[in-house]
């Protein structure tokens, strides 16, 4: 596999303007929200713009330590991630479909591209690891298909790790991205497109990825050590590819 990485360059798709929409775009610019996704009935999902923003924490240390190999992250955003794993010497490439967070991967020192998981990508089969954290195992609303895809990425035996909820869900919807306020008058933004998305818990995870050629490695669970605020876990399942998909 070549160590040459390509250089940030513009998705070959047309179909990523969701979350290229502005309110997630100036969330990025500005590196906070609040920034929801919300659902057709009124249900929000805040998106921690603030954490992804920032340098890598505990949590995202202990997903990037069992990385093995050249690493993708999935879904980059800010490029934290592909940031951290630079700093260290290992060699990362992030992909997202808004061009603002390949944008602000690159200004960090990260190699990006501005594309779906979904398209061509650069050396396709030969990935150690990809990466699905911040929720990015909902990307398309199909968590099978998304691991079918990902499982394509990687190597015969690559490394998929994947960051789950810490409750028994298993659920597709629609939404739509969201700012929490309006910032002055006559600059609020309209709210992006209507999209699919998916909540997956670490139980409907592994079923999902049983079907798409994945065997489970590992599942760990880190609590914020600084304030201790029930809830704040992240979990976490390292899977291993084991086959072709088979959905």
């Amino acid at each position: 596999m070549s160590t040459a990485l390509p250089p940030t360059a513009a998705s070959d798709r047309h179909d990523t303007v969701t979350w290229g929409a502005d309110p997630y775009a100036d969330a990025l610019h500005s590196g906070r929200g609040p920034l929801f996704l919300r659902r057709s009935d009124g249900w929000l999902l805040p998106l921690e713009v603030e954490r992804w923003c920032a340098g890598a924490d505990a949590a995202d240390l202990s997903a990037l330590r069992r990385c093995e190999g050249a690493v993708l992250d999935i879904g980059c955003g800010p490029g934290r991630l592909v940031a951290a794993l630079a700093a260290q010497g290992r060699r990362a490439l992030g992909i997202d479909v808004s061009a603002a967070a390949v944008a602000r991967t690159a200004a960090t020192g990260g190699c990006a591209l501005h594309r779906s998981v979904f398209d061509s990508l650069p050396h396709e089969g030969s990935w150690g690891t990809a990466l699905l954290l911040d929720g990015n195992i909902g990307i398309g609303g199909d968590p099978c298909a998304l691991l079918a895809r990902t499982a394509e990425l990687v190597t015969p035996h690559g490394l998929l790790i994947v960051e789950t909820i810490p409750a028994d869900v298993d659920e597709r919807v629609q939404v739509r991205v969201e700012r929490g306020y309006h910032p002055r008058p006559g600059t609020q933004r309209a709210p992006g497109d209507p999209f699919p998305w998916a909540r997956v818990g670490a139980p409907a995870l592994l079923r999902h990825a049983a079907t798409a050629g994945w065997t489970p490695v590992d599942q760990w669970t880190v609590t914020d050590q600084a304030d201790r605020i029930p809830g704040t876990e992240r979990c976490f399942v390292s899977l291993r590819r084991r086959s072709g998909p088979t959905c």
